[in-house]
């Protein structure tokens, strides 16, 4: 028997304690070994929960008990989960966590900690979507070329309806808010900042590289407004936050924003609060990885394949996929040299020599145009709708700022990248 201790009884532990008692006998069949559900530890043990597990809120009286033999972290947060962590593993405790913010600052740390002792967190990314085990080991026999992922449920049904519907994005914030797909404050998710941290674990395990979130291109999805989704549907794009993760020769790209996408492109079609993983290994070729990212049951079926995982193996497999250093010595792209193509939304005065002078600014900066339509935006202003040939970051924020202090553009441009 293996008996589990659950830290956090929220949404998601309500849901591991249930299936492990819905589900013992499939479980058991496929574990080999009884895995009972023992304790639960919360902070409010006044609030109902619906669980019939024992409930504690002595996080070190569960940490001691001998009898534990896993200890599954759903509390959320980072450094407090970090040391809670820590002392189950120094108990010599096998550790679940679906914690990506945990792993987004201390994954290395804690594999260093963790050793032999079985350290899991398939439900840190993507939800139910076995994507690290994919990484992990289904395409170990290949050198990762990319990944491209959309990891988050709130952006990608924002935008969605955006560009399905023509909702603006304050009114689909708003409801997003109101069926709970958004929190009160969701800079977290429409910033970017949540897939961000599952693209770093992801980065780790494909390629064995160490970042955090600041070392990273890190942009949300707050700028969107109608005139891109009318440039995006005018030449076949849709308009996604991808995660991406790119090798260019000994340089990683990680990278997290808004992006136009081709509609024939896989990972394009992938809509509402689903996600959605493309992986594109040397020898395997393009393998794509679909389903909930979220909600209780879902990520809760992650946790407890990890509880299964565990029971098979009796010891842990490397925690990020590589058992020594690895040797290709692969190092992060500077933010700035990134290549790629760009789409600017311009406000402009509509007089001659606008468009001239704009032609003039981009070329100085090395920047070709590709593709480009004006629409009247009042009597005295347009709005000039460009995207780029493949050019470089630094030059076109510098491009950029060289528009915003003329006198033709007259607001602060919008620039969202193109993903070919």
């Amino acid at each position: 028997m293996l008996k589990v201790a659950i830290i956090g009884v929220g949404t998601v532990g309500a849901s591991v304690a249930n299936i492990l008692k819905d589900n013992k006998d499939i479980i058991t069949a496929r574990a080999g070994i009884e895995i009972v559900p023992t304790i639960g530890v919360v902070n409010n043990l006044s609030k109902k929960r619906d669980v019939s597990i024992e409930l504690t809120n002595d996080i070190d009286k569960v940490l001691e008990d001998d009898s534990i033999d896993i200890i599954v972290e759903l509390m959320g947060g980072i450094e407090k989960p970090y040391e809670v962590v820590k002392k189950a593993l120094l108990k010599g405790k096998a550790v679940v966590t679906a914690n990506k913010a945990l792993l987004a600052y201390h994954r290395y740390d804690l594999e260093k900690l963790a050793g032999n002792i079985p350290f899991e967190y398939e439900a840190a990314v993507a939800g139910g979507i076995p994507i690290i085990n994919a990484l992990r080991d289904g395409l170990t026999a290949n050198h990762i070329q990319s990944i491209r992922g959309i990891m988050n449920g709130t952006c990608n049904y924002m935008l969605t309806k955006m560009i399905n519907e023509g909702v603006d994005y304050d009114t689909i914030l708003k409801e997003s808010q109101e069926l709970g797909y958004a929190e009160a404050d969701p800079t977290f998710d429409v910033g970017g900042f949540d897939a961000a941290h599952k693209l770093l674990i992801l980065g780790s395990i494909a390629y064995g590289i160490d970042a955090k979130p600041e070392d990273i291109l890190i942009e949300g999805i707050q700028d969107i407004d109608t005139p891109d989704i009318d440039f995006a549907n005018e030449f076949n794009y849709t308009i996604k936050l991808l995660t991406i993760a790119k090798k260019i020769g000994s340089q990683i790209e990680l990278r997290v924003h808004p992006v136009f996408i081709s509609k024939d492109e896989m990972i394009s079609k992938v809509d509402g609060v689903m996600n959605g993983v493309s992986v594109i290994g040397d020898k395997v070729g393009e393998t794509m990885y679909y389903g909930p990212g979220a909600g209780g049951d879902a990520t809760a079926s992650a946790v407890v394949a990890n509880i299964v995982d565990i029971a098979r193996r009796g010891k842990g497999s490397p925690m990020l996929g590589f058992e020594s250093d690895n040797k290709e010595n692969l190092t992060i792209m500077p933010k700035d040299e990134i290549e790629t193509k760009y789409y600017l939304r311009l406000r402009i005065e509509d007089k001659v020599g606008v468009l001239a002078k704009i032609a003039t600014i981009l070329g100085e900066n090395e920047i070709s145009i590709e593709k480009m339509i004006q629409k009247p935006f009042n009597k005295t202003c347009a709005h000039l709708l460009l995207s780029t040939h493949t050019s470089i970051e630094k030059n076109i924020h510098k491009a950029i700022l060289q528009l915003e202090n003329s006198k033709v553009v007259t607001i602060k441009p919008v620039m969202i990248r193109i993903e070919d």
